[in-house]
């Protein structure tokens, strides 16, 4: 009976994680995971009788505290954080798995080839936790979000890793229990190291390797420990963790490697900067609403700014004011939108518009050159033309909405200060481009005003 409901909690993974692929499901996906996991626990503490039920409840209830009130305060704008953060716990969790094994029954008295998943999971796990908490403190602003280099610090990491593999074959032939520890100490600077030289702007896709490697981790001390739900859950979100990165890095038309070495990109900071000496043509909201009140068809872009000004209530309604006017309106996602994979879809699912009506890039872009006003809200690299016409930018070759192929393009956005990517966007000076210099909510509350009284 325990092998069967294992069996059950594995294929609840799967089939939550198959409803995660699209937003009408993903709710019910999660639920379906949720329960997998709560029988695979609960199978585990009943069959194994190996806990001790008094620190079982402290534990529980220390938990389910702390989750729900993260998940009652976290800002969407911070969930990249909070991810981080999991995968940081998820990754010393496996480590600890490992480390209890090693201490309870030792190295030299262990296996072969559980002392080799035992380093495996020590060293995925390791440097998973110190990675993750680098990776959320430059995108929690604790740590400067620029690329951290200094000289021959190449040479360094090389050296690290070198260092790792000899003490890890070390340990593994002699049984040497200080081997072990040293292994799992040189793994926590290493995942320092490896994340300091990235820039703020790719930490999303940081967060979604490092989420891989938790999932290794974890199936690694399945392995270690013999726990078929403990590998099955592992792979799963180490093979969809690597998948999702693959795909980020697809989306920007970057290798990883690039992301992990080249240090890319500024601070990720879209706030911080000054106006730029060229001339732009400067939007009110009344010239806003009647841009949109004579248009036949809107498409709405929405980026970062739209998250951290908590917008995505303001653009339904305004959209909703559209649509009374019989306007087509339809909102344009970019895979990278955001600071992280469906941030925007889950935004404004949250404000309840139709899922029909948002289209990724594949489906947007060729209807922008029939599309009569493109509103972009708080949106910079991803509308960038330099990635399609400048070979000497840094994002040159990353597929982005062509929206300067609209009649005309509106842009909601507090400065002219640079993106994730640090460069500057000729869209912002184009003829046919008004901007709206303000916070995104606020602009929209004030074009939807001015579209009332028009």
């Amino acid at each position: 009976m325990t092998e069967v409901l294992y069996l059950g909690a594995a294929v609840a993974f799967i089939v939550g994680l198959k409803q995660l692929g699209g937003p009408r499901t993903a709710r019910n996906g999660n639920r379906i995971a949720a329960l997998g996991m709560l029988v695979a626990i609960a199978v585990t503490l009943v069959a194994e009788d190996i806990i001790n039920w008094g620190t079982l409840a402290a534990g529980l209830a220390v938990g389910a505290g702390l989750g729900a009130w993260f998940a009652l305060r976290v800002q969407m704008t911070s969930m990249p954080q909070m991810v981080a953060a999991f995968n940081g716990f998820g990754g010393i969790a496996s480590a600890l798995v490992a480390a209890v094994a090693v201490v309870e029954v030792g190295l030299a008295d262990q296996a072969p080839e559980t002392v080799v998943t035992l380093l495996i999971s020590t060293v995925i796990g390791a440097l998973t936790f110190t990675g993750s908490f680098v990776a959320f403190g430059k995108l929690q602003g604790i740590l400067p979000g620029r690329p951290l280099v200094f000289p021959g610090q190449k040479i360094v990491n090389s050296a690290l890793a070198v260092g790792l593999v000899g003490v890890a074959i070390w340990a593994a032939i002699s049984g040497d229990t200080a081997g072990y520890w040293a292994v799992g100490a040189i793994a926590l600077v290493i995942g320092v190291m490896a994340v300091i030289p990235i820039g703020g702007a790719d930490m999303p896709v940081v967060i979604s390797l490092l989420n891989s490697f938790s999932g290794l981790a974890a199936a690694a001390a399945g392995f270690a420990i013999e726990s078929n739900a403990l590998i099955i859950g592992g792979a799963l979100v180490g093979a969809a963790g690597l998948i999702l990165t693959i795909q980020m890095t697809a989306a920007m038309n970057r290798s990883l490697a690039n992301v992990l070495f080249a240090g890319f990109g500024s601070d990720g900071s879209t706030v911080a900067g000054t106006m730029s000496d060229k001339p732009v043509t400067r939007a009110t909201p009344d010239d806003v609403a009647i841009a949109l009140a004579y248009a036949e068809s809107v498409m709405i872009v929405p980026g970062y700014g739209l998250a951290v000004a908590q917008a995505q209530h303001a653009v339904r309604e305004l959209a909703d004011s559209l649509e009374e006017m019989e306007i087509d309106v339809h909102y344009a996602i970019h895979p990278v939108a955001g600071r992280m994979p469906g941030h925007m879809n889950v935004l404004l699912a949250e404000a309840d518009v139709a899922y029909e009506q948002l289209l990724d890039l594949e489906q947007a872009d060729p209807q922008f050159a029939n599309t009569d006003v493109v509103l972009i809200l708080g949106a910079n690299d991803v509308v960038n033309p330099s990635a399609r016409d400048d070979p000497d930018s840094p994002i040159y070759g990353m597929p982005i909405l062509n929206v300067d192929r609209a009649a005309k393009v509106i842009v909601l956005k507090r400065s002219l200060s640079p993106g994730f990517a640090g460069i500057d966007n000729p869209l912002f000076y184009d003829q046919k481009t008004l901007m709206f210099f303000t916070d995104a909510k606020a602009g929209l509350e004030e074009t939807q005003s001015a579209l009332k009284h028009l």
